[in-house]
């Protein structure tokens, strides 16, 4: 992680003045009804990670690229590329090991050893650093519920970079 004294100063400076939103409402959750041992686990990272082919999150869109990418169980973990707009982190662990932000190999292993239920046949990459999270909170979030929930996924693991 980086320390903001190492950041750029206009990096510095924007990370100073920025108005930091506070949530007053509580975090909606949901209260997991079965075993893990039985339940369906889907990823969601904010790391920015598409498959080869796919198009990349748009780092023009203001405020930040509110949209996500849906990514097939039988991704190859490997092979995705990191598309975060953010320079305010050391992106080279992802690029040596995108598990550190996608960790679907290890998911497949809890599976294999009986530790989860089954691993959801999609999950989601979203742009991290998102500065106007409005669309993204009205918009994008309900509709990748709606799909996990399509997927009768039960436990949605966030892994935010």
């Amino acid at each position: 992680m980086a320390h903001i004294a190492d950041l750029p100063i206009v990096l510095r400076t924007a990370l100073r003045l920025y108005p930091w939103r506070q949530i007053a409402d509580p975090v909606p959750l949901t209260v997991l009804r079965k075993p893990i041992t039985a339940s369906t686990v889907a990823l969601v990272t904010t790391a920015g990670l598409v498959r080869p082919g796919d198009a990349p999150f748009d780092d023009a869109v203001a405020g930040g690229d509110y949209s996500f990418r849906v990514l097939p169980a039988t991704t190859d973990v490997a092979a995705l590329e990191e598309h975060h707009r953010s320079a305010s982190f050391d992106h080279s662990g992802i690029a040596r090991d995108p598990n550190l932000a996608f960790p679907l190999d290890r998911l497949r292993e809890m599976a294999a050893e009986g530790a989860i239920g089954a691993v959801a046949p999609r999950h989601l990459s979203f742009m991290g650093s998102i500065t106007a999270p409005g669309r993204l909170v009205r918009r994008t979030a309900p509709a990748a519920a709606a799909l996990l929930a399509a997927d009768g996924v039960d436990i949605a693991l966030l892994v935010p970079v």
